[in-house]
């Protein structure tokens, strides 16, 4: 008699080495959104920058340079996000190229 778990195959994951590391194929994409408040107000908030970084040096570089105003969210799931009043979308896609801190290949803008 032959053993179920003999016969079937395991669940290999192929990327499960590369989601962890360095390698071009492991982009860790920085999110960039807009959500509509009430009337013409809006946020815009950025998500997925390295732990590595002081969020707070960013935000307060970000809202010198575009003068709005914004603070740092601490979420369950997804970690710190940096929300701005406005929509500042393309301006702080514009500054993390500039910063180095982000690619521009590693950013993607969503929102209408």
């Amino acid at each position: 008699m032959v053993d179920l778990e003999d016969q079937l195959p395991s669940a290999y994951d192929p990327f499960a080495e590369t989601k962890d590391s360095n390698a071009p194929g492991a982009k860790e994409y920085v999110h960039i959104r807009v959500q509509q408040r009430n009337g013409k107000k809006c946020l815009t908030t950025v998500q997925g920058l390295n732990k590595d970084y002081k969020y707070d040096k960013i935000l307060k570089d970000i809202k010198k340079e575009f003068c709005c105003n914004g603070n740092v969210v601490q979420d369950k799931e997804l970690g710190k996000i940096i929300q701005l009043q406005g929509d500042h979308r393309k301006n702080v896609s514009q500054f993390l190229v500039q910063a180095g801190i982000a690619k521009k290949g590693q950013i993607k803008i969503h929102g209408f």
